[in-house]
This record gives C-alpha cells, sequence and structure tokens, in this order.
C-alpha cells in the first residue's frame, strides 16, 4: 500500500474536446473506466460517474481501495451539469458517492438500480428513479428502459437485495445501450427491433479469472450483436486493474474479433470521441 501511494497516476492520452460538439446529432466520450460522457440533441448523460483518484473504503483521512492507472480524461469542473446520470449498480468503481456529491444539482435527474437509491442524496437532485428489469422512466426526451445484465448488486458482503442494470436510451432518432457490467446473457437480444441501436457501451475488462461476472471482449462483441448495435464503444478497462489481464488485451481481443469490421470498434483510448 505504501508502494501503492507513491504511484503516479498518469493524464488521460485524449482529451476530447466537448466544445466544438455540434447541437445536433449523437456524440460520446469516454472519461475512464465506465464513465462516458453522451449528448444526444444537445440532451447530456452521464454514465456511472467515477472521477474519484482511489475507490473504496473512507477510514478517516485515507481510502482504502483501488488507485486508478490513468486520471479522467476530463475533470469534474469541465464537464457540463449533465442532464441525467445513469447508474448501473451500487459497486464502488461504478456508484463513487464523493464524484455523486460533487455532480448534485438541482436541474441533473438520476436513474439508479432497484434499492440503490439509499446511497444517493436525492433531495440535492431534481429526480431520483429506481428502475427494475424491463421498467422504463422518461426524462426530458430521453426515455430509459432498464436491462437485465448477469452481475450481482451488493455493495458490501450483506446488501445483496441490491439490484443491477443495463439500459437502453431512446432519444429522438438514436438507440444506445449502456450494458453497465455484466457476463455473458443472451439477454441482449430483446433490445433488438425494427429500429438500430447506434452505439452500445460494453464492457470488455476484468473478465480473468472473473468470467462469471464480466464478460471478455469476445462476448461482449456478441451481445452487442445480439442487440443490432452499429458501433460498440468499449469501457471497464485501461483504468483500474480489476483482472489478471494483461493491460492492452482487451481492447486487442476486441478488434481482433471485430476483424475487417474493425471500424464499428467506435474508440480505442480513454479521451476517445465518437460523433454521428
Amino acid at each position: 500500500m505504501a508502494e501503492d501511494r507513491k504511484r503516479l497516476v498518469l493524464p488521460p492520452p485524449r482529451i476530447p474536446n466537448i466544445a466544438t460538439w455540434p447541437e445536433r446529432g449523437l456524440q460520446a466520450a469516454w472519461i475512464g473506466h465506465s464513465t462516458v460522457l453522451i449528448r444526444v440533441d444537445g440532451f447530456t448523460i452521464l454514465t456511472d460517474p467515477v472521477f474519484s483518484t482511489r475507490i473504496g473504503i473512507k477510514l478517516g483521512p485515507y481510502v482504502v481501495g483501488m488507485k486508478r492507472l490513468i486520471q479522467p480524461a476530463l475533470p469534474l469542473k469541465n464537464l457540463p451539469a449533465p442532464d441525467l446520470i445513469l447508474l448501473s449498480h451500487a459497486h464502488m468503481d461504478h456508484l463513487d458517492r464523493p464524484s455523486l456529491r460533487k455532480l448534485e444539482n438541482n436541474r441533473t435527474a438520476v436513474i439508479t438500480a432497484g434499492n440503490t437509491s439509499d446511497l444517493i442524496r436525492t433531495r440535492r437532485y431534481a429526480s431520483v428513479h429506481e428502475l427494475k428489469w424491463g421498467e422504463s422512466q422518461q426524462v426530458g426526451p430521453a426515455n430509459v428502459t432498464a436491462l437485465e445484465v448477469k452481475h450481482w448488486g451488493a455493495r458490501t458482503r450483506t446488501d445483496v437485495h441490491r439490484g443491477y442494470n443495463g439500459y437502453l436510451l431512446e432519444v429522438g432518432r438514436h438507440r444506445i445501450v449502456f450494458g453497465g457490467d455484466t457476463a455473458y446473457t443472451d439477454a441482449f437480444r430483446y433490445v433488438r427491433g425494427s429500429k438500430a441501436v447506434d452505439l452500445a457501451i460494453m464492457p470488455i475488462g476484468a473478465y480473468n479469472p472473473w468470467i462469471h461476472a464480466h464478460c471478455n471482449p469476445e462476448q461482449a462483441l456478441a451481445m452487442a450483436n445480439h442487440a443490432g448495435a452499429e458501433h460498440v464503444l468499449p469501457i471497464h478497462h485501461r483504468t483500474f486493474q480489476l483482472g489478471s489481464e494483461p493491460y492492452n488485451e482487451p481492447i486487442e481481443r476486441l478488434l481482433s474479433a471485430a476483424g475487417s469490421a474493425e471500424d464499428r470498434i467506435a474508440l480505442r483510448e480513454i479521451g476517445g470521441e465518437f460523433k454521428r
């Protein structure tokens, strides 16, 4: 732990220039881990916001837990206040209470998994909605549906009552899937419809040895294909050392699995941008 405290957190390889994003269309930037800034026709969504240097349990002035490898691509102070925050589940690398407290805003709505809103200071947001699988909620122009995933929701050993979700977002003519955290499941087939999914945000890391709870890159691509996604934005790698796989292995395997269609992989590095 002493050596880890000395380790520097490296700067992001890219810094997204969100000031140049147009008001129309779909744009997304990977901030790090499972944190993605999305804007659809001017409506801003932030997924699983984690901006802390270290995540874990706070003991006095210290936080005991994992330390980032790479700084967020944008600091919180440089982000616009999101219209909507999506929280997939209560694990500390997805629901980071210090980050959420800094994001508190009476113009920001939050959608989270069942039995997790007690972790949030709900009165400091415009609204907080818990969703179970199959339930939907309208927030401004966005219709959000909770998707079944294969994971678990307990933040500690005892709070096994907590839910865990993926999400389908439908905003105007655009459809986006946020996979959250999941092992391989056939459930994404139910997302597929007559209208394509523009972007599937899918986790690709921490599968070794946790394949029972985290999909590998090939499985992530298969689930995006099940949903009928045109593009895939890979997350949940390169930010925290959660698994035993080598640092570059998840993205290399994903690109290999995509083969001649590797242009479907929307970005490869923290700070990368997708525009459509």
